[in-house]
């Protein structure tokens, strides 16, 4: 069977430091007709829902706990009963959202999570937040890369529990290695390449 990645789009508001951001997220759905991993649950779950269409949800991992990344989490695990998945190291951020509602399982670098017969590689890709991580699908020669890389150079960094250096050497010995062909899937904007972005990264 095939793999299947499917983009759905949520707009909804940002919020850290006290700032609050209008924003459209990218949520994609990786694996294949049968089973499906859902990468950032975003501002509504009921999209997410209709893009699932039926299938069984391995997990919902997030790339990072920013408010809109994962807001729409709980409501998306409490529909299809899958497990939350999130790096240990943004505990913080997620506890903001859900003091009472903990995450499933903790995501660690080089872990490898299993979908539809597809193999998706966890990278912590730390200096957005310390939690951040990408996630490698090395045979559709594809990353989605969350906030830590964007169409255009890095992400965003300057605020809370955020390192632009951290960031930037992140990228560099995690992503710039992958073959430079390779697909980047955001958590906002147009996707890109490996090969596009490395000009960008300073």
């Amino acid at each position: 069977m095939p793999t299947r990645i499917d983009h759905i789009i949520t707009s909804g508001v940002f919020s850290l430091d006290g700032e609050d951001f209008d924003v459209d997220n990218n949520i994609w759905l990786v694996g294949n007709d049968d089973e499906v991993l859902v990468i950032d649950a975003a501002h509504d779950h009921r999209p997410i829902l209709d893009g699932i269409g039926g299938r069984k949800v391995s997990g919902i991992v997030c790339t990072h706990a920013h408010n809109d990344h994962i807001n729409a989490a709980a409501d998306l695990a409490e529909a299809t009963g899958a497990p939350i998945l999130l790096h240990p190291d943004d505990s913080m951020l997620w506890e903001v959202i859900y003091p009472d509602r903990r995450i499933d399982n903790e995501l660690a670098d080089g872990q490898v999570l299993t979908v539809g017969g597809v193999e998706v590689e966890i990278l912590h890709t730390p200096g957005h937040s310390p939690g951040g991580v990408s996630l490698h699908v090395a045979s559709e020669r594809t990353v989605f890369s969350g906030d830590t890389l964007f169409n255009g150079g890095p992400g965003a960094t300057g605020r809370s529990f955020s390192s632009h250096q951290l960031l930037v050497e992140s990228i560099t010995k995690k992503l710039l290695v992958l073959d430079e062909a390779t697909v980047v899937h955001t958590g906002h904007g147009d996707s890109t390449t490996i090969g596009a972005e490395i000009p960008n990264v300073k």
